[in-house]
C-alpha cells in the first residue's frame, strides 16, 4: 500500500505528541519501579519522589553552544 504525500504529514505532524507521550510514560514508569526519578530543570538536578516532593541535588553545567556540522572530540587523560 503507497502512502500519499498528505498521509505522510499527517502522520509526521503527530510525532511531538506521541514522542510527549512516551516520555510521560517512561517517567511515571520509572518514578512508579523505583519511587524516584531525577530530572534536569532550570540548570539544576532535581530527585523527585512518587510522594511529590522534590530535592535539588547540584546545579548542573550550561549547554555548550556548536554550530552545526562542527566535529568535537575529547580527549581522555591517562591516570
Amino acid at each position: 500500500m503507497k502512502m500519499t504525500e498528505e498521509a505522510m504529514l499527517a502522520l509526521d505532524a503527530n510525532i511531538p505528541k506521541l514522542a510527549r507521550g512516551a516520555f510521560e510514560r517512561a517517567y511515571f514508569d520509572a518514578l512508579t519501579q523505583s519511587g524516584k526519578v531525577m530530572r534536569a530543570i532550570n540548570g539544576q538536578l532535581v530527585e523527585t519522589y512518587a510522594d511529590g516532593t522534590e530535592q535539588v541535588l547540584r546545579a548542573i553545567h550550561a549547554p555548550v553552544k556548536v554550530a552545526v556540522g562542527t566535529r568535537l572530540t575529547r580527549q581522555f587523560t591517562a591516570k
